[in-house]
């Protein structure tokens, strides 16, 4: 067995309570339950719309009892009757896979083997909400994530377990997320309930020496390009708004008077000559270049950027072809075609819970690229 690893078949079976969010915390769910973990009640969001939660949707195809609280406190203290439904299903442990509310200490110190949380980061760098975007943004050649021990700051919590991983040079949000903070952070706080369970779960207190507190990337002036950067450094910062929230700039799209607010995506450093191609106004920087691969940015110090697509008015295109004035094309459907295409709307509408129209922004509504595959 490696050497990282702890048997789940020797272990104390706990009652754990699952508060947060989002697929990561549905498979936290199941794995948990794989290792004979039991959950004795799931705390999540409120729906949005139609759409419930996928861990709200899990627990209830499982049996386990669901709460959904749009707040936990009302001016800083915990409301009473979320409190007393909290305490009702009596957990030993409460687990935060992702959570994106504030839980009030009464909670978190309210079992007798208290709180602990996943962090997509090596704390205590990158304490915050956008801990991903800030590991691209930074340009740090090492990543990871920690679980740790819930207390009243803001992911100061003492370690119980790290993993780290390699950064890679065209690593975006999602690949990295995809490729290690996902799946190995599920293992990992499998892993670390398990340790709690047997009595051998750390506490390390963090070190303020290094620590970084990084504001959530969820306003405008922070989304934007800033043209004083070094090539490396555009291309750190749109790949750490990749996908979400998306490297926005100011350009006048070939055919059009009047600037565009633009989202960029799929950045690469761009190692050869500069090529023949069609210049587009961008404003505060010097033109960028339209060419076969892409649209060329240039640095602070003369280096460029090259990304693959770009997003205006809600629609992605190839960075490409920008140049190419797109004519709409009205298609007449066979009456076949209008059934199959009633079909996938039905299908959908029943992912998503939303009612869709033609023009319908299927991520916008909280789409994920799983539904797709569905």
């Amino acid at each position: 067995m490696p050497p990282n690893q702890v048997s789940s078949s020797a272990i104390q079976p706990l009652r754990v309570a699952i508060i947060g969010q989002s697929a990561f915390a549905v498979d936290v769910f199941h794995r948990l339950r794989q290792h004979g973990h039991i959950i004795v009640g799931v705390f999540t969001i409120p729906d949005k719309g139609k759409r419930e939660d996928p861990l709200a949707k899990v627990a209830v195809d499982n049996d386990v009892t669901v709460f959904k609280f749009k707040a936990w406190r009302r001016q800083g203290k915990p409301l009473p009757e979320v409190l007393d439904a909290y305490k009702s299903v009596n957990a030993e442990l409460n687990v935060l896979p992702y959570c994106s509310q504030f839980i009030p200490m009464e909670v978190i110190n309210y079992p007798r083997l208290s709180s602990i949380c996943y962090h997509p980061s090596l704390l205590p760098r990158h304490r915050g909400a956008s801990s991903i975007n800030w590991t691209l943004i930074c340009g740090d050649q090492k990543g990871g994530l920690s679980i740790f021990w819930a207390d009243d700051g803001l992911d100061t919590g003492p370690i119980l377990l790290q993993e780290e991983c390699e950064v890679l040079e065209d690593d975006t949000v999602d690949t990295l997320y995809n490729r290690f903070l996902y799946p190995v952070g599920v293992s990992a706080v499998a892993r670390a309930v398990d340790m709690v369970a047997d009595g051998t779960a750390p506490k390390i207190t963090q070190s303020e020496k290094g620590a970084t507190y990084d504001p959530m990337l969820n306003k405008p002036d922070l989304q934007k390009v800033d043209w004083s950067k070094t090539a490396k450094e555009l291309h750190n910062f749109i790949r750490g708004m990749d996908s979400v929230p998306g490297a926005s700039c100011s350009m006048k799209v070939p055919g059009s008077e009047e600037f565009q607010q633009a989202l960029l995506f799929g950045s690469s450093l761009w190692k050869s000559g500069v090529p023949i191609g069609k210049e587009v106004e961008i404003e505060g920087t010097k033109p960028g270049i339209i060419h076969e691969g892409g649209l060329l940015l240039v640095g602070s110090d003369g280096n460029y950027v090259n990304v693959k697509k770009v997003k205006i008015n809600g629609r992605m295109k190839n960075a490409a072809t920008l140049d190419q004035i797109t004519q709409q094309v009205q298609i007449e459907y066979t009456s076949e075609e209008k059934t199959l295409i009633e079909s996938v709307r039905d299908i959908w509408e029943a992912i998503l819970s939303v009612d869709i129209e033609d023009d319908t922004d299927f991520f916008a509504c909280g789409a994920g690229s799983m539904d797709v595959v569905r």
